[in-house]
């Protein structure tokens, strides 16, 4: 990627000095994390759909969160989420036959904007990046992120856990702090550089300076990296809301799907054996392993710990960031490059405008053969 190339934007920023307890510790974490962590590492674009109504002015809302990985993947969740929408909240013929019109089409064209009940609809694409170190090391939590008062590691808690985007709205005219508006400005002309990106993907990176000349910066969210010995980071997991969710589920890994990946515990297990309850019957020939991964989780458990090494694997909890870039009409969608990895199809059982769920459609059973 590169920051160079850019010519001067006329987009106002404004910037509010936080003056409250809170606000301020925030924002001298925000400034010793970019002391240490002053490169950037994009690891590409990830999709979501943000939705607009007349009375939001320049505002968005994060209809559905942008953490999918190809455009197509955003519409198949706006495709049911209308769908569930039109079967359990419509108030009326009127209302479901909207929202199943807009079922159709979603099941039929790749529609990257559409309008439902007044409401506009917009597959949007956001760049996801992180802050890395001068050895290439990956920002992990700050002390000022949000953590559970009382973390709670049990299995099924992600039911309870704040979803990634959740409530989140889009605001360009929004006040930011001093290094947010930094960040925000410097980022603007951030754009893909390098022969490893093919003709058209960089194409359209440089046309996407002029379209859409502002950013707009989402809140943090947190994923597993990987490596082993002197490979580059990977990813291993999905973004999270918050650290503590990324490290209950690599607990989660650790004890229970790692074991039966690496055939230490049988698949065929029940649900509730892992490597803890194994070491503890000390009867299995694989006990002296499957006591370095229940001791990792341990580990975990006992503090805000943000990596741990089993075997030659490191597993880090890293910060991700995720920016929009923006123009006259909102927040960008998906480039003609962007690679989808499907195409659109029926997703669920015909629904009537009555309200009426047909599981034995002859025509849907025709469709998906």
């Amino acid at each position: 990627m590169s920051n160079e190339g850019a010519g001067p934007v006329e987009w106002p920023v404004v910037v509010r000095v936080p003056v409250e307890p809170v606000e301020a510790a925030m924002e001298a974490d925000a400034v010793d994390a970019a002391a240490r962590h002053s490169g950037v590492a994009v690891r590409g674009p990830l999709f979501g759909v943000a939705a607009q109504s007349e009375d939001d002015g320049r505002r968005w809302r994060v209809a559905v969160e942008v953490t999918h990985g190809c455009p197509q993947q955003a519409r198949d969740a706006l495709n049911s989420r209308f769908w569930f929408r039109a079967k359990d909240e419509a108030k009326d013929r009127a209302e479901r036959r909207a929202l199943l019109a807009a079922v159709a089409r979603l099941e039929s064209e790749c529609v990257d904007e559409l309008t439902v009940l007044d409401t506009r609809y917009r597959v949007v694409r956001a760049e996801e990046y992180a802050a890395v170190d001068e050895h290439g090391d990956i920002e992990t939590p700050r002390p000022t992120d949000p953590e559970p008062l009382n973390p709670d590691w049990s299995r099924g808690a992600g039911t309870r856990s704040p979803r990634v985007d959740d409530g989140l709205v889009l605001d360009p005219d929004a006040p930011v702090s001093p290094l947010q508006a930094a960040e925000r400005l410097t980022l603007r002309s951030l754009t893909y550089s390098g022969a490893r990106y093919p003709g058209p993907v960089l194409e359209d990176s440089a046309r996407a300076l002029e379209s859409h000349p502002d950013v707009m910066l989402m809140p943090a969210a947190f994923l597993i990296v990987e490596r082993s010995g002197a490979e580059p980071w990977s990813p291993g997991s999905s973004l999270h809301a918050t650290a503590h969710d990324a490290r209950r589920t690599l607990a989660f890994a650790l004890t229970w799907m790692e074991p039966r990946t690496r055939g230490l515990i049988p698949y065929d297990a029940e649900r509730d054996v892992d490597a803890h309850t194994v070491v503890a019957e000390n009867t299995s020939p694989a006990v002296a392993e499957l006591a370095e991964f229940a001791a990792a989780a341990d580990r975990l458990r006992a503090g805000r710990c943000n990596e741990i090494k089993v075997g030659s694997t490191v597993s880090r909890i890293a910060r991700a960031r995720r920016l929009l870039r923006w123009g006259p009409d909102g927040p960008e969608g998906p480039r003609p490059s962007d690679i989808n990895t499907h195409a659109p199809q029926a997703l669920h059982p015909r629904l009537d405008e009555d309200g009426t769920v047909h599981f034995d459609d002859p025509a849907q059973d025709e469709d998906s053969s």
